[in-house]
């Protein structure tokens, strides 16, 4: 249930600079959750925010281990790529998206993307009290599972490679292991685009990866949510030999497994109606999501300010 104090406002899809229209605060709404009156239903939605589809890879790996699980989905599209903001902006926009999507109670959140993850996973963890689940943890437990060599690679935005995320998460898990990065900042635009498979995306590719195979690593972390959909052209550029990590699996399996010792999987009996939102280009929204997830969704344009696009 919704705290009473909030008005029926907060449920339109126009948001103003810093306030839903009903005039309250985003400091102020991102409590809700901690206003329910009662325990947490086992039918309300997983929350899935990104900085536009990348987050679908996620999206689509709940749907194939969680079937019975509503997936409430925001994808930033009007403010894509995070990877090249400062941290403190992609810190407000991921605070904004939470508020947002807060309104449908949530039981769990996931920030199904790389960079918010990297910068903003703790500051939202203190904001709320349901379980927040990024995506650079999972990611890096599965690669230390698949790695032989103990050399690991790690593709990523720009924001997530200097935030050194990876290599902390997997020098925590082995101290030992060794860690070549590399920002790929022209990844996003192509998927976003659109465009997957093409000459331009295997020059791209190509170009980005360049002198990669020169070490004998044997997987990769795809670590951006978006890289998932270039898979084939990365695989074709590092050769059969290198492994390729998606978080999205493992971030399922934690999902499952946190909800199991919660005692808060859903136990509906019929497939649920997931809702998507996204902030910009709606309609290549929906021709990516078809592609990806296979069928048509259900995607609600949100609109925001001008000022808030940077």
């Amino acid at each position: 249930m919704r705290s009473s104090s909030c008005c029926i406002c907060c449920k339109s899809t126009r948001v103003e600079t810093g306030t839903f229209r009903c005039g309250r605060s985003y400091a102020n709404a991102i409590c809700t959750i901690a206003e329910k009156e009662s325990g947490v239903d086992v039918q309300q939605p997983i929350a899935i925010l990104d900085s536009g589809v990348g987050g679908l890879t996620v999206a689509k790996e709940i749907m194939r281990q969680l079937p019975q699980e509503k997936i409430v989905y925001f994808g930033d599209t009007a403010r894509t790529p995070y990877g090249t903001r400062p941290a403190d902006e992609v810190v407000q926009f991921t605070r904004e998206i939470v508020d947002y999507l807060i309104q449908y109670d949530p039981k769990m959140i996931v920030i199904a993307c790389n960079t918010a993850t990297a910068f903003a996973l703790e500051d939202i963890k203190k904001q709320v009290n349901v379980p927040v689940v990024g995506v650079i943890h999972p990611g890096a437990r599965a690669a230390i599972g698949r790695t032989n060599s103990g050399i690991i690679g790690v593709i990523g935005t720009d924001g997530t490679i200097k935030s050194g995320a990876y290599e902390l998460a997997l020098k925590q898990l082995d101290p030992q292991v060794h860690v070549v990065s590399r920002a790929c900042p022209t990844f996003v635009p192509l998927v976003e685009r659109g465009n997957f498979r093409s000459e331009e995306t295997y020059i791209t590719v190509h170009a980005a990866l360049g002198g990669l195979r020169d070490y004998p690593m044997d997987c990769m972390i795809l670590g951006c949510t978006h890289y998932p959909f270039l898979a084939e052209t990365i695989g074709e550029v590092m050769g059969p030999e290198v492994v390729l990590i998606s978080s999205a699996e493992e971030t399922a399996r934690e999902i499952s497994t946190i909800l199991h010792e919660q005692n808060n999987l859903s136990d509906v009996e019929v497939m649920p109606v997931h809702q998507f939102f996204c902030s910009g280009q709606p309609a290549m929204f929906r021709v990516i999501a078809k592609q990806w997830l296979g069928k048509q969704i259900e995607l609600t344009p949100v609109v925001w300010q001008v000022s808030q696009i940077g």
